[in-house]
């Protein structure tokens, strides 16, 4: 029940930011998000999703904070996506973790549309992190074959 409400509002993400693309505002004019080519060389981008604090803590963050300070990537992007949005803009232990990371190097973006959609968006730029549409971002990187996990 739970991976297809997850997969339910992922697609419901995917396809707002899709219908906003069709008609777009002036909001969606903005650059598209490149991938530093001198950066993708050895680049992770983690995809994180989940609502569940205890995904975050025990797995999420704890391996993009690891992977980037013991050098196992040399570019961790963490992309907050879906409930994780929610999650972020609410949980102050979240909230510290995501400080700690950003701090170590780990680059943190959010999606836009899916931000949007929970009234966060504020809120998460707040926290320092980059709120962009993220659709093509997302597309050009799983279509470089560069490494991307998710949670």
């Amino acid at each position: 029940m739970k991976k297809n409400y997850l997969l339910m509002l992922m697609l419901f993400c995917l396809t707002s930011v899709t219908l906003t693309a069709s008609n777009p505002s002036k909001t969606m004019n903005e650059p598209r998000l490149e991938m530093n080519e001198e950066k993708s060389a050895d680049h992770l981008l983690i995809v994180w999703t989940s609502g569940d604090p205890d995904v975050a803590h025990k797995m999420v963050f704890m391996y993009a904070f690891n992977a980037k300070k013991n050098g196992w990537w040399e570019n961790v992007t963490l992309l907050v996506w879906g409930p994780s949005a929610k999650l972020s803009s609410e949980d102050k232990d979240i909230q510290a973790s995501l400080k700690k990371m950003k701090d170590q190097g780990v680059e943190l973006l959010a999606c836009k549309g899916c931000a949007d959609q929970y009234g966060v968006s504020p809120k998460l730029e707040e926290l320092g992190i980059e709120v962009k549409y993220t659709g093509t971002y997302l597309t050009d990187f799983i279509k470089s074959g560069k490494k991307i996990i998710s949670f």
